[in-house]
């Protein structure tokens, strides 16, 4: 029997030198005429280990890392294919405390199968949930999503089942499933976990998606800085029409299904639905006036549910194991669990998959194990670069839609941003409005224009020029993007400025 080593071909891995660990682990195999099989499967998540090898034993995989190409040699001279001791040796994969901790339901294949196998997919539970599903009525898929308390992943935390039941109670010829995969929020990197370790959810989410709204076409909007993520998603659904999972009639169901991928323009407003959806169609990146919604018209038009990857990666798994199973998960309305991502000055950065409820300084310092530098903590900013930027003394906030909200900020995509103490938040203030201004769609004034005249107004109260105006000047400029832009980017612009201001207002002053 052969045995099977598992070498990440993650981006992340493949970044710090997994395929060459990969080339020099199967040039010992050769020379050595070994009977061993290397599987790249995806990520486990925990980056300041990659690339992160692992080795199948009757005790379970057994981890090293992080691995040079270099290591190699010495590895197999030390029993590494017996799980050995070695100064990279990490113990059995499953019981690193790090791991351990968490609860991975989205994530639960990812780092374990090889992404591209359709038998290793469903030997580890894939295609349960459209099994059950198909049992199901349209309207009882639906209803098992909304009774999951399954909310959009994308950042806006808006119920699933809500948006599926609109799209199932219009009446049209046409029917669409988009997948949002433009994962642009700084320190985010889940959405590429998925399409790259674990395809095959998603395509069972979006197929689940597809039959309880009687839609038969969906597509997935790839970020186009995600080449490899696009070609995984590329064989994965090409493997999925060969099995008959995709097509005329799903799993031998009668219902159809078809699914593309499409790589998107690179332009940040094309994660807002609506930019999605022109961009998708052809036309310039530029927000939709709403309403109409895209549930109502969408696509081309039509009646159209727009998820973003994670959401519809989670529904296998609310459809395998019940709304109940996944609703006790979690607090408040935030049910199930958030796929945190730690980024930015960290000592281990990663992907944390935790019930909501963690707290800011538990994801931080329990995971993340603080700051890389060593220096203390500063601010924290969770949500992208339209999140607030939190003080150590809001690190104590859960993560959860409505605690967040209440402190003006955004649990958003999950993303976790730290800095240390050398941080300058009016600089941090004066990026967030600089990035709004560059990556506006021009469409509404507020954005395209008060953006821009909050450079200029930053810099001015930075160099104290009359401060007192200018800070009532940066107030209503704030208070115009909050009220009066069309879109998020827009609308969300002065949460990273006001709260650079109110909780860190000393680097707001001219140097002496």
């Amino acid at each position: 029997m052969s045995t099977k080593i598992y070498v990440p071909g993650d981006m992340a891995a493949i970044s710090v030198g997994a395929d060459a660990v990969a080339r020099a682990i199967s040039r010992e195999i050769s020379v050595r005429g070994l009977n061993v099989t290397v599987v790249r499967n995806g990520s486990r998540g925990m980056f300041w280990l990659e690339p992160l090898v692992e080795v199948e034993t009757p005790r379970g995989r057994i981890a090293y890392g992080p691995l040079s190409s270099d290591a190699v040699p010495g590895l197999f001279e030390a029993g590494f294919l017996e799980g050995k001791p070695h100064s990279l040796c990490l113990g059995v994969t499953e019981e690193i405390d790090w791991l351990k901790r968490q609860e991975r339901l989205t994530f639960a294949r990812c780092g374990i199968t090889d992404p591209l196998s359709l038998s290793d997919y469903i030997n580890h539970g894939g295609y349960r949930g459209l099994t059950n599903a198909l049992s199901h009525t349209r309207g009882g898929i639906v209803e098992e999503v909304a009774k999951s308390g399954l909310r959009g992943r994308g950042g806006a935390g808006f119920p699933t089942g809500i948006k599926w039941r609109t799209v199932l109670n219009a009446v049209a010829d046409q029917k669409y499933i988009v997948c949002n995969a433009d994962e642009g929020d700084s320190g985010t990197y889940a959405d590429r976990m998925i399409m790259e370790g674990d395809p095959f959810v998603l395509i069972e989410g979006m197929t689940i998606a597809g039959i309880a709204v009687d839609a038969t076409s969906g597509f997935i909007y790839c970020r186009s800085e995600y080449p490899h993520a696009f070609r995984m998603l590329r064989r994965a659904i090409d493997i999925a029409y060969e099995t008959g999972y995709l097509g005329a009639s799903v799993a031998g169901s009668g219902k159809r299904f078809d699914l593309d991928v499409r790589l998107g323009a690179g332009a940040y407003i094309c994660g807002e639905e609506t930019s999605l959806l022109e961009s998708l169609e052809g036309k310039r990146g530029q927000i939709r006036y709403k309403p109409p919604l895209p549930a109502i018209e969408g696509l081309f038009g039509k009646p159209t549910v727009v998820n973003n990857v994670i959401s519809l990666a989670t529904v296998p798994i609310v459809m395998d194991k019940g709304a109940e199973f996944y609703r006790d998960f979690g607090m408040g309305k935030s049910r199930g669990t958030l796929t945190i991502q730690l980024a930015g000055n960290i000592k281990r950065g990663g992907l944390v998959e935790k019930a909501f409820g963690l707290s800011l300084r538990d994801a931080i310092y329990d995971f993340g194990g603080g700051t890389a530098s060593g220096r203390p903590l500063r601010a924290v900013q969770v949500g992208g670069p339209l999140g607030a930027y939190f003080p150590e003394s809001l690190l104590d906030t859960p993560l959860d839609y409505e605690a967040f909200t209440a402190q003006r900020g955004l649990v958003g995509h999950g993303g976790i941003v730290v800095f240390d103490d050398t941080v300058d938040l009016a600089k941090q203030a004066r990026f967030a409005m600089e990035f709004c201004a560059i990556e506006s769609c021009g469409k509404c004034t507020p954005c395209r224009i008060g953006s821009t005249r909050g450079v200029e107004v930053i810099d001015r109260i930075i160099a104290n020029e009359e401060r007192a105006r200018n800070l009532e000047v940066l107030d209503d400029l704030c208070e115009l993007l909050l009220d009066g832009s069309l879109c998020a980017l827009g609308g969300l612009t002065p949460y990273p400025v006001l709260s650079a201001l109110k909780y860190f207002p000393e680097d707001f002053h001219a140097p002496v």
